[in-house]
């Protein structure tokens, strides 16, 4: 626990300050510079010096521990710091030592194996001319030289001929002579840089003496010393990512007041439109998909200019580039949809997704890490959209991809220590281990529960135990949220056992019975069942339901018993009309069946009661208000078209009527059409349900208790995507995964 403890405290610390690492190539870069007073020195002398005293042992400038792959980088770096040395004539040995690794490593230029930095096939030629102009000999063969020179002009007519401005521009440094320099200023922000590019910022400078770019350089020097970052500012995009990682881990409980802090930040930059989050695409995604999620009122027009596909590619920077990354987040935004007329996210997902689906089948994406990470985000992202991913499936997935180093790749590798480091993975991986084996005894009570009640004896019931006690600890898996687990799984076997007595295991008789014992529900007058079935069927509810509610009302702080078993006093007379239309072959209208279908479908007595045991006090006022209502009146529509669709032949084989029969029956449609129609529906109570769940201005309704049934609805899609529940092969392995599996070292990617 004391490893548990600092691990936490150090994550927390890692919020108060965004660490990024120095960048040789840009330092280079800005070391370049002359001063606008003296011509003949350099305007950044400390960036000079800092480069003779960080050469590696090869030779080389980059990134101390770099990758085998990552060689062109290496030599990116390297050539542009010898030309910063040359151009101030200093540093002779280690400009020798520099030229002895690129002239050993100059094979990697064309070696389609190692990762091609943005821009390098028009920047590394670009330097090459510089040497030239500096008189700079660099032991090179010429017909080397000459290949790589025209792929550089291949490159560049083919940037021209594809519009791609702001790339051309970005890679300024690389472009010299044939750069409009003027032209190129209109790119400039707000804080003086050419898209926070310290290199990009610097040839500019060069080349225009411009203030607000000196404003920039000098300000980066105020800060990091006497050398610079590849980027910067990036505060938002890191502190972003650090809330994407922490959730993705499924470890944000720990750190509400950090996330609060920098969502509330994130919130206000959004309101007065900072360029940080605006120009760049990424960063616009994820703070309009973050802040969204958690409540902020944020519209989807700011993403106007991200929804068309060629829209994208062609006006902004990282279109481009073609930046997987970007599209990637800008297709996780577009699945926070919740008003029928954000036309911009439905196109904006259309292209996305299909973007992505043609990049994962072509196998576009580089065989190194960096390229295996991101291939594999895109899979799981098209795999497991936003309505259909269980928290803890999806944070053991996390873990076990989790890429520790996390090195990002623009002009040149940087990493932020910020993200990529291995307190999140290590704090994940215990916590979801100490929160498993809470969850493993939960479900041993639950197991002695069955039997304690007999339920066990009932040979007409399903044994779904595993799957009910899996839909909640996969959703609701924090330690201290137990009795909420437990009073799920206890009436989600209820329900079960209920559904199958009214469906095959009861008599008319018995479910009258059984009906008529709830309603009076007073067993200290005594109680007449007509069968052993009833008996244990009333016993185990009344008991389990004045077990719930005492936990319930000691919580509460007022008696909510007689609210829970109206819960199910409703379901049982829901489910005995059922029974009584399927005996008399009786054909209700499409709105009969859904008025009484809803409650019937068995959610209520799950999700109501536990609203009350996830912590926030609830007035009567709450509880019985129409939002409320509605939430519950959403999820189950949900799920019951989409159990009826995926039960509709065995149904229809059993003589039994469902939505879908009923579509076909009362509008005169075929199968086709009355699924396609349902599936409109489905869409729509999804997107209604999760705009009631998200909206903060006006509800009354605690998030706590609100998330409760969008949680719940994307267990209803998993169960129900490809079987009609409970049957399918990889809902097995799931619920191993979720409560029997803990994550070992050796399943963890290094």
């Amino acid at each position: 626990m004391q490893c548990f403890e600092r691990s936490k405290e150090r994550i927390k610390k890692m919020f108060d300050k965004i660490e990024l690492s120095v960048s040789s190539y840009d330092t280079a870069w800005v070391g370049m510079v002359p001063s606008p007073d003296s011509p003949l020195d350099p305007c950044f002398p400390e960036c000079i010096n800092w480069l003779m005293d960080n050469q590696l042992h090869d030779g080389s400038w980059g990134l101390s521990d770099r990758p085998s792959w990552l060689v062109k980088d290496a030599l990116s770096c390297t050539l542009a710091t010898v030309l910063a040395l040359k151009r101030w004539s200093v540093g002779e040995e280690q400009m020798n030592k520099g030229i002895q690794f690129i002239e050993s490593n100059f094979a990697s230029v064309i070696d389609e194996k190692q990762h091609t930095p943005i821009g390098f096939d028009i920047i590394f030629p670009g330097m090459i001319e510089y040497a030239k102009d500096l008189n700079l000999n660099l032991p090179l063969r010429s017909n080397d030289v000459d290949t790589m020179l025209q792929r550089r002009q291949s490159e560049l007519r083919r940037s021209y001929l594809d519009g791609k401005k702001e790339y051309l521009a970005y890679v300024s440094e690389g472009m010299g002579k044939l750069q409009n320099w003027e032209e190129i200023m209109k790119y400039q922000r707000k804080n003086g840089s050419l898209f926070n590019s310290p290199s990009t910022t610097a040839a500019a400078l060069t080349h225009l003496q411009n203030a607000g770019c000196l404003h920039y350089l000098r300000s980066l020097l105020e800060k990091f010393g006497d050398s610079v970052p590849t980027v910067y500012p990036l505060d938002t995009n890191i502190h972003l990512n650090m809330v994407e990682i922490l959730q993705s881990l499924g470890i944000d409980g720990h750190f509400r007041k950090e996330i609060r802090r920098v969502l509330e930040e994130t919130y206000r930059c959004w309101l007065r439109g900072e360029e940080e989050i605006f120009l760049d695409t990424a960063t616009c995604a994820m703070a309009f998909r973050m802040l969204r999620v958690h409540g902020y009122d944020v519209s989807a027009d700011l993403l106007t200019q991200f929804a068309e596909e060629k829209q994208f590619f062609n006006s902004s920077l990282e279109g481009n580039l073609k930046d997987i990354g970007a599209v990637l987040e800008l297709y996780k935004a577009s699945q926070i949809m919740i008003y029928p007329e954000e036309l911009v996210l439905e196109k904006q997902k259309l292209w996305t997704s299909q973007f992505l689906k043609q990049e994962v089948s072509k196998g576009s994406f580089h065989s190194d890490r960096v390229g295996k990470y991101v291939s594999k985000q895109a899979e799981d992202a098209l795999k497991f959209p936003y309505n259909a991913t269980l928290e803890r499936l999806e944070h053991r997935r996390n873990m076990k991809h989790y890429g520790r180093d996390n090195i990002r790749i623009l002009k040149t590798s940087y990493r932020s220590l910020n993200i990529g480091n291995e307190d999140f993975q290590k704090l994940a991986v215990d916590d979801f281990n100490i929160c498993q084996s809470i969850h493993r005894e939960e479900l041993k009570h639950l197991e002695r529960w069955i039997v304690d009640k007999r339920l066990d004896t009932l040979k007409f019931a399903r044994q779904k135990l595993a799957y009910c006690y899996f839909s909640v600890a996969a959703t609701l898996f924090a330690p201290e949220l137990s009795d909420a687990r437990i009073s799920w799984a206890k009436n989600g076997v209820l329900t079960t056992v209920v559904d199958d007595f009214f469906d095959v295991g009861g008599s008319e008789e018995e479910l009258l019975n059984l009906v008529q014992l709830v309603e009076k529900w007073d067993v200290k007058e005594g109680i007449k069942c007509c069968s052993g079935e009833v008996e244990i069927i009333f016993l185990a509810l009344h008991s389990t339901i004045c077990e719930m509610g005492d936990k319930a009302s000691s919580r509460q702080g007022r008696n909510v018993t007689s609210h829970i078993v109206e819960i199910w006093l409703d379901l049982l007379k829901s489910t005995l009309r059922e029974a009584e239309w399927t005996r008399t072959k009786a054909v209700p209208t499409v709105d009969e069946y859904m008025t009484n279908a809803y409650v019937s479908f068995a959610l209520g007595p799950i999700v109501l009661p536990t609203v009350y045991l996830v912590g926030p006090k609830l007035s009567e006022e709450v509880v019985r208000n129409p939002e409320l209502h509605r939430l519950y009146k959403l999820m189950s529509t949900f799920g019951r078209l989409l159990n009826d669709m995926q039960s509709f032949k065995r149904e229809s084989e059993e003589g039994k009527l469902n939505a879908v029969s009923l579509h076909m029956i009362h509008s005169n449609i075929t199968e086709e059409e009355a699924a396609a129609k349902m599936k409109v529906h489905i869409d729509s109570k999804r997107r209604e349900l999760l705009r009631l769940v998200l909206q903060e201005n006006g509800s009354i309704v605690p998030r706590a208790c609100n998330d409760l049934f969008w949680k719940m609805s994307k267990v209803l899609h998993l169960f129900y995507i490809k079987d009609d529940g409970f049957t399918s092969n990889e809902m097995i392995k799931a619920v191993k995964e979720v409560i029997h599996q803990p994550i070992s070292v050796d399943e963890l990617l290094v």
